[in-house]
């Protein structure tokens, strides 16, 4: 029995370890002023607008969709969002006293950062295969991510955002753009030049270890001084309610093994840095936002490795 659990916390700290560990050296690179302001937004800009495209890019495109493609992974992954993003919203509703932060909120409970965080974790593990059956459930559940981030600020904000608007900024996502290029290649089974694949996986390799150390330099807990109740709801929704709603679901509904551990490890990914971005752009509460980002960066840790603990000691992942 104490074998079997040293194990599956081995196997949970294997899968999360490393990633604090770059996020805590990016914490330390910036205290002593090698990482700057400046790297860290060029650098997250690198990755999200080349380096992390490069790998969903390489991944689909390598997936054969006729056998490899999860489609009832990702058709669930779809509908739990349409739910917690619902239940956030009714929960920021009634718990969130300015009515102007109650979008932030919801988005920083729904919205996971799946694409540097979630898609590390599977990485850890499942190694290439789980990098490629999370690939095309990452492109597509971001778009719905988008649409509903949109319409939820929107509402909270008062700000009128035109359907053409919401196509547009979805459509120039390069996230989605890597990943509709890949698909026509995943779909015919083309085999791609041999240099194109090798300068792909530079960029690819690139991606992960770079968009952690610029997470880790990125978080600033300093403003969680100032009334941190709705930053609070929104890492409890974000860290518990959401996962909880996710792995509940799925196991009545007979996932399993790897699906379920994808299932886990995207939905406890910790808010995404872009919901920030977001926020800031259409002119709400970006210092919420901010935080719960940090918070739920920091928590995440944990928590995954809790839930990663329960369901390999069920032996359900």
């Amino acid at each position: 029995m104490l074998a079997d659990f040293l194990a599956t916390l081995e196997f949970s700290l294997s899968v999360t370890g490393p990633i604090f560990l770059i996020l805590g050296l990016g914490v330390w690179l910036r205290r002593i002023g090698m990482l700057t302001d400046a790297f860290i937004e060029v650098g997250s800009r690198l990755v999200f607008n080349v380096t992390l495209p490069a790998l969903l890019f390489i991944s689909v495109s390598k997936t054969r969709l006729d056998t490899s493609a999860n489609f009832p992974l990702i058709g669930f992954g779809l509908a739990a969002t349409l739910l917690v993003w619902a239940g956030g919203g009714l929960v920021a509703r009634f718990a969130v006293r300015e009515p102007r932060d109650r979008g932030v909120v919801v988005q920083g409970i729904f919205r996971s950062n799946m694409a540097i965080i979630g898609l590390a974790y599977c990485v850890n593990a499942y190694g290439p295969t789980g990098l490629a059956a999370a690939s095309l459930y990452v492109g597509l559940v971001t778009i719905l991510f988008n649409v509903l981030s949109v319409v939820s600020l929107s509402a909270s904000l008062h700000a009128s955002q035109s359907l053409g608007r919401i196509v547009r900024s979805v459509a120039l996502n390069p996230l989605i753009i890597g990943i509709l290029l890949a698909l026509p290649i995943a779909v015919s089974g083309l085999r791609l030049p041999g240099i194109l694949v090798q300068a792909g996986e530079y960029f690819a390799n690139l991606t992960l270890p770079l968009a952690l150390l610029c997470t880790g330099a990125a978080l600033d807990f300093r403003s969680l001084r100032h009334d941190p109740r709705d930053a609070v709801l929104g890492a409890v929704g974000k860290l518990l309610a959401v996962p909880l709603v996710f792995v509940l679901a799925a196991v009545a509904l007979g996932f399993r093994g790897m699906d379920l551990g994808i299932l886990l490890l995207m939905s406890s990914a910790p808010s995404a840095a872009a919901s920030y971005v977001m926020v800031r752009a259409m002119g709400g509460n970006a210092a919420l936002a901010a935080n719960i980002v940090a918070l739920t960066t920091v928590g995440s840790l944990f928590t995954t490795s809790a839930g990663i603990v329960v369901l390999k000691s069920m032996n359900l992942m």
